[in-house]
């Protein structure tokens, strides 16, 4: 079964121009890879740098442009030394293994948990959209920025709302306070349970810092009365909600 896209790529490869028979349909192919990259991975780009991440705009459009580039070169740029005999794909996996170094860049971990994984997420796929339009599947490109594109905006609603019933809690403390004995006994009074504590001791100010997932069977309504109560019991200096809007 030939697809719209392989149908196009049949008829340009074919379109030569002059007595020369020079190869314009390629030329085309191309360009018209290299813009529709900018616009998809622009799309991704640009709803990453509106939500302020350090990986914006410049840096998705350099990894998809990219990315699409060397899949062309993979098709095209080879022709004299391997023939037919080419490995196309070659290339195409070392910019999947070294985007993935790319992407782990840009998490990073604390003690309040890992940030930054969305972000390598659509730094990777900034990849694959390349790969896809540098590759000529466009309609697969196209199909795929969609999705992207409504789970970066529409998940982050679900995901929001997911974690306003299980915050992260963190909390900087007395470090001669017994904190845990506190926050399991005001956690009882509002059936919450407590998942992943963790502490460190933060060196020169003779303090604690407590990082928890707080999780109410009742739902999301007494929050901010139970961080309050913590706050009070715990003679807490400052306390925070992580992931909670």
């Amino acid at each position: 079964m030939v697809t719209f896209d392989q149908k196009l790529v049949e008829i340009l490869n074919n379109w030569t121009v002059g007595e020369q028979n020079w190869p314009i349909g390629n030329l085309i192919l191309c360009v018209v890879a290299l813009v529709l990259t900018v616009l998809l991975v622009g799309v991704v780009g640009i709803e990453r740098e509106a939500r302020g991440r350090s990986a914006g705009l410049r840096t998705h459009l350099l990894v998809g442009v990219g990315s699409c580039i060397i899949m062309m070169i993979s098709i095209y740029g080879f022709p004299a030394l391997f023939g037919e005999h080419r490995d196309v794909a070659r290339l195409a996996a070392q910019v999947i293994t070294g985007v993935g170094f790319l992407g782990a860049g840009a998490i990073i971990h604390k003690n309040s948990g890992i940030k930054g994984l969305t972000t390598a997420g659509t730094i990777w796929v900034a990849m694959a959209i390349g790969i896809a339009c540098g590759s000529f599947n466009f309609i697969i490109a196209v199909v795929g920025t969609v999705v992207i594109f409504l789970v970066l905006t529409l998940m982050k609603k679900v995901e929001v709302k997911i974690s306003k019933k299980s915050p992260t809690i963190m909390m900087t403390c007395p470090a001669g306070e017994p904190i845990l004995d506190k926050v399991l006994t005001v956690s009882k009074q509002f059936d919450c349970t407590i998942h992943d504590l963790s502490t460190s001791l933060i060196e020169g100010t003779g303090d604690i810092e407590v990082t928890f997932q707080a999780h109410f069977e009742s739902g999301e309504e007494r929050v901010m009365e139970y961080v309050s109560a913590i706050e009070k019991e715990t003679k807490a200096k400052s306390i925070h909600l992580l992931g909670h809007r």
